[in-house]
């Protein structure tokens, strides 16, 4: 593809539409946005040039939320969209959605505009408090890439680049900006666009052959084996990789899907999720895959003293397979406390695991054999018992007020069943894992990656995006406290009529922080009881509903009575399903 008729037979004639022209022939379906004048050019380039088509823009009112919104799209789609984010403000405005991103390795383009440069070109006071330099430093410590092409003819370069970054593994966000002189500028010739598919991701990183043997020698002769995943899941077929690991070995498997992705299917005889202390405290192999926290998934942590223990005897043998090792950066200690690893392997688990499996198979291994079904037998029965306890402490809560949690990730559950269905936020602390019926890695895309608060609505939307059209029903169990930085992301799903479900899990405080202040509060000898002071979100209660339907979704609620939240949810469903809106159920739940 060249730089001449490349949009229904029109010339590109601006800096801009050049850049326009790069994102289509990558494929680009969406950029999110608020708009602002430094990338006035870029925005007139897509409506006006591009057609509104690849990319097509989703306005949003917080570039927190635009960025959130391509978070949650990459990670549904498996590719990623563009963020627009305006000069310096618009870029620190969505700083903490760029780091979530990074933590969560979720590929995107942010683009932003600056300038212009040349100072004769600015105005006065305005141009010169939003100019930086340069402006990348900004995030430059939680992007994988940043550059700020200086000429019109290496905006292809910098483009193909940060979207090959972006897409190589870990994937992770990536920050072009653009000087609003240079988008604005006239082409005085073609500038050409390289044929796209040359310029591919390379292929994924293959394990050591000598580790994997050494790594398939130790499982092959282990008698109490467990496998822990975390962001394996990112790509849907190691998952299938791995069930067929677990069921070659005979091992449980512990899925931290609460930091990371759908690792195992909890309906799978093998998963072990919920039993990991005594599984990890009898180990003698583990097999870690994808783990950011290696250490603090082998460890015991005390929330008073903040200091934390090791679970795994001394004697146990860890091998990891993991490619976060290329992905750390100096600013942030995201890389997590040194943990001992027997057979470190840098690789693509999506890569390693068929050959692993190859490696044992070659070794004997095989999980029907004498020594291993009955240990396969043993673990069969913990996860049915791990199955009926959550089941059992649901129905012991079913008339609890406020509505118990468990109580209302099962009513969810009710209406979902038989639904191709995602959850593109949020567990209800997990319960949505315990009661629901997790079969496929699409159905769950995991949490914020940095835990900052802001992440699930944006997000949510980004994901229901993605699916937009296929007929899922895409379902946030959305933290109250986290919607309340970043409520504006309704008025997107209503205006661009992005269909999701948000239960508004509303226990009207930032509980977790309540939690922390009654730890120190004890521990001082002082009132308890001021826990509330400064956290309670209640004096008064926010109207989610209300707020919902002000900006222009379907909203009922607040939802206090358990035996109104079937009815709820119901109606919110057929303006999902039916409508194609968004709706919000606004429940009250217990603390």
């Amino acid at each position: 593809m060249s730089g001449g008729a490349v949009r229904g037979g029109r010339r590109p004639e601006y800096g801009s539409d050049l850049i326009v022209d790069v994102l289509g022939s990558l494929g680009i379906e969406y950029a999110a946005l608020n708009p602002g004048a430094t990338f006035r050019g870029i925005h007139d380039s897509i409506v006006n040039y591009g057609g509104n088509t690849r990319p097509e823009l989703l306005q949003c009112c917080h570039e927190e939320v635009a960025v959130a919104l391509a978070h949650g799209y990459a990670k549904a789609a498996g590719k990623p969209m563009a963020a627009i984010l305006h000069n310096v403000v618009g870029l620190q405005h969505a700083s903490m959605a760029i780091f979530n991103a990074w933590c969560d390795r979720a590929p995107m383009l942010v683009m932003g505009g600056t300038g212009p440069m040349a100072v004769e070109q600015r105005r006065p006071w305005i141009d010169w408090i939003h100019t930086a330099l340069v402006q990348g430093q900004a995030v430059r410590d939680f992007v994988k890439w940043d550059d700020q092409p200086a000429s019109l003819a290496s905006i292809p370069e910098a483009i193909i680049r940060g979207y090959r970054i972006a897409m190589t593994e870990p994937k992770g966000p990536v920050y072009l900006c653009f000087d609003a002189a240079l988008q604005e500028m006239p082409l005085s010739e073609d500038v050409p666009v390289p044929e796209v598919a040359r310029y591919a991701p390379p292929a994924p990183i293959a394990a050591d052959a000598a580790a994997l043997d050494e790594a398939a020698g130790l499982l092959r002769d282990a008698e109490r084996p467990v496998i822990i995943a975390e962001y394996l899941g990112r790509a849907p077929a190691a998952v299938d990789a791995l069930v067929g690991l677990a069921e070659l070995l005979a091992a449980p498997v512990i899925d931290l899907y609460g930091h990371g992705r759908f690792n195992f299917p909890n309906t799978h005889p093998l998963d072990l999720t919920g039993a990991e202390k005594e599984l990890l405290a009898a180990a003698d192999v583990v097999l870690a895959l994808d783990v950011v926290d290696l250490y603090g998934a082998l460890a015991r942590a005390d929330r008073l003293t903040r200091r934390s223990e090791p679970v795994l005897p001394e004697s146990a043998k860890v091998i990891h397979i993991t490619m976060a090792d290329v992905a750390i950066r100096s600013w942030v200690t995201a890389y997590q406390r040194l943990a001992p690893v027997d057979v470190p392997i840098l690789a693509d688990t999506a890569a390693a695991l068929p050959v692993l499996m190859a490696r044992l198979r070659t070794l004997g291994v095989d999980g029907e054999a004498a020594g291993r079904r009955p240990r396969a037998e043993r673990l069969r029965a913990r996860h049915e018992a791990l199955r009926r306890e959550a089941r059992t402490a649901c129905e012991e809560s079913w008339n609890d007020r406020p509505i118990a949690p468990a109580r209302l990730a099962s009513e969810v559950w009710d209406v979902l069943r038989g639904e191709d269905w995602v959850l593109v936020n949020g567990t209800l602390d997990g319960w949505a894992r315990s009661l629901w019926e997790w079969v496929h890695p699409h159905q769950y895309l995991g949490n914020s990656g940095g835990a900052g608060l802001g992440y699930g609505a944006g997000a949510s939307i980004g994901a229901a995006l993605a699916h937009r059209g296929t007929g899922r029903v895409c379902v946030d169990l959305q933290p109250d406290g986290d919607l309340l930085y970043t409520p504006s992301a309704i008025w997107t799903a209503a205006h661009h009529r992005i269909p999701v479900l948000f239960v508004v899990c509303n226990n009207r405080t930032y509980y977790n922080d309540e939690n922390h202040q009654a730890l120190v509060a004890r521990a001082r000898g002082r009132p308890v009881e001021n826990r509330v002071v400064g956290i309670r979100i209640e004096d008064p209660p926010v109207d989610f509903a209300a707020m919902a339907r002000a900006f222009g979704a379907y909203g009922v609620g607040p939802v206090e009575d358990p035996e109104q939240i079937a009815p709820a949810l119901g109606g919110a469903m057929r303006a999902v399903k039916e409508g194609g809106r968004p709706a919000v159920v606004d429940v009250v739940i217990d603390r």
